[in-house]
């Protein structure tokens, strides 16, 4: 009996040496089945190329209007967990990356409940620390927050341990100050490696990229409106995933039209 009650002793500490901080980070009330079950997905993924990629959804597209670039991306990386365009055909998914603020969110906000349209803002840390009250709306008015990484780094050029701090140190600082249990993550500048891939599933998280984007980001050179909203809407198609940045005053003050215009082509925004 000993013997027995030994080698169990011995086995749960094996176990439980293979925790990572992933694991810690995300709730979990079976420890012990945890850690066994993280210590192959570790091996692997210390396996998988570390080569950096750039993810553009490229401007050619399928009879459905689909960007291939996008469904390129979910047939060669859906195993991981990732995806750049949504199986929900009926619906579009509006984003908004938010590296920081230039007083253009609260308009955002206001159209997006004129129009009764949620999205999902992807956060890194230093905006949800500077702007408390814009992040609370985003909650209170059944937004979705993202998690954009803790300092907007390239994730394929760092260890695999600064990998899930950047994701998990995010993670626990939006749970901790705001209550929520973020599962969705893009990567900064859509800079993505395998590894970083699956170092992101292994945290619990969805990678979302994107099926639409354009050039919104420069505050100095914003595009022209009107064609920015010709674009914004002639772009629609099935399980489009819009990436939009709150930054751009173009992007504000089209954003109620161009809601309108997907509309108007049959779609509506989930």
């Amino acid at each position: 009996m000993m013997k027995k009650i030994t080698y169990l002793f011995l086995t749960a500490c094996v176990c439980s040496a293979f925790l990572t901080s992933c694991g810690n980070g995300m709730e979990n009330s079976d420890s012990t089945a945890s850690s066994a079950a993280v210590e192959p997905v570790v091996a692997d993924v210390a396996s998988l190329s570390k080569e950096s990629h750039g993810y553009g959804q490229g401007v050619q597209t399928d009879e459905q209007n689909r960007t291939l670039g996008a469904l390129d991306f979910n047939k060669e990386f859906g195993k991981y967990n990732a995806m750049a365009i949504s199986e929900d055909t009926e619906n579009i998914t509006l984003t908004f990356d938010q590296g920081y603020e230039n007083g253009y969110t609260s308009k955002i906000l206001d159209t997006l409940k004129e129009k009764n349209v949620k999205a999902t803002f992807f956060l890194v840390q230093d905006y949800a620390e500077r702007n408390p009250e814009l992040v609370q709306r985003m909650i209170d008015e059944g937004h979705r927050i993202g998690n954009h990484s803790v300092h907007h780094y390239s994730m394929p050029t760092l260890s695999e341990q600064t990998c899930r701090d950047e994701i998990m140190g995010l993670h626990q600082y939006i749970k901790e100050n705001y209550g929520v249990n973020m599962t969705q993550f893009r990567p900064p500048m859509g800079e993505y490696s395998e590894q970083s891939l699956a170092l992101t599933d292994e945290c619990g998280y969805e990678t979302v990229l994107w099926s639409f984007a354009y050039a919104d980001w420069n505050v100095d050179d914003q595009p022209e409106p009107s064609g920015a909203l010709d674009k914004l809407i002639s772009a629609a198609h099935p399980g489009a995933v819009y990436l939009l940045h709150s930054v751009s005053s173009t992007n504000a003050q089209i954003l109620g039209d161009m809601i309108d215009g997907i509309r108007a082509k049959g779609f509506e925004f989930n």
